[in-house]
């Protein structure tokens, strides 16, 4: 979650109709409790929507990629995938006051600009007429996360050989594919106990 932090908000209003949104989130630990914390758009469908029914689902989407059937061991003339990470967080959104956003906004931009308190896009350096501006069109928010899941695809169904196989073939990719064959090299031991 701290690793992918631009999270997709589902929600619907009371009639079923559903909205989203994707917003950047901080995840923070207050009091054992897990929360997400972010703003969005004030006034837009996806706030109204959320303010009349809170329950909410945040989406965190992590490293995802394609896996060429050519890979399994065995017949080659098998369906390809997609091996992937997400993390279901679900909870009830709460709308917060004003100086919960200012406080929000000086967090955010702080830790997106990796804590450099002299970069000119933290909260504290932009002008006064601007930030009053950007404050009036959000609202901040928090989710405190009652439900967890953690949602994955990562050829736990494939043989032995083709598991080993899509591990060597994921470390020549990108970085997603990198990052999921390390996931899958982690996991071996789970999926294939000695």
């Amino acid at each position: 979650m701290r690793n992918h932090p631009f999270v997709t908000l589902i929600g619907s209003d009371p009639k079923g109709r559903i909205e989203a949104t994707q917003v950047p989130v901080l995840i923070e630990e207050r009091e054992g409790k897990l929360f997400v914390c972010g703003h969005l758009a004030r006034k837009s469908d996806h706030h109204k929507a959320f303010e009349e029914n809170p329950p909410v689902l945040a989406l965190f989407t992590g490293a995802h990629i394609y896996v060429s059937g050519s890979w399994y061991e065995g017949n080659p003339h098998q369906a390809s995938t997609w091996n992937y990470i997400s993390i279901h967080a679900r909870g009830n959104i709460k709308f917060l006051d004003d100086n919960a956003l200012i406080e929000l906004l000086k967090k955010l931009s702080l830790h997106f600009e990796n804590n450099n308190p002299d970069s000119s896009t933290v909260y504290d350096n932009l002008p006064t007429e601007y930030r009053e501006r950007l404050s009036k069109a959000i609202i901040a928010f928090e989710i405190e996360i009652t439900e967890l899941e953690n949602v994955f695809k990562l050829s736990q169904n494939r043989d032995e050989k083709s598991y080993d196989n899509i591990v060597r073939q994921l470390k020549k990719g990108d970085s997603d594919a990198k990052e999921i064959g390390d996931l899958m090299e982690q996991r071996r031991s789970k999926v294939f106990p000695s």
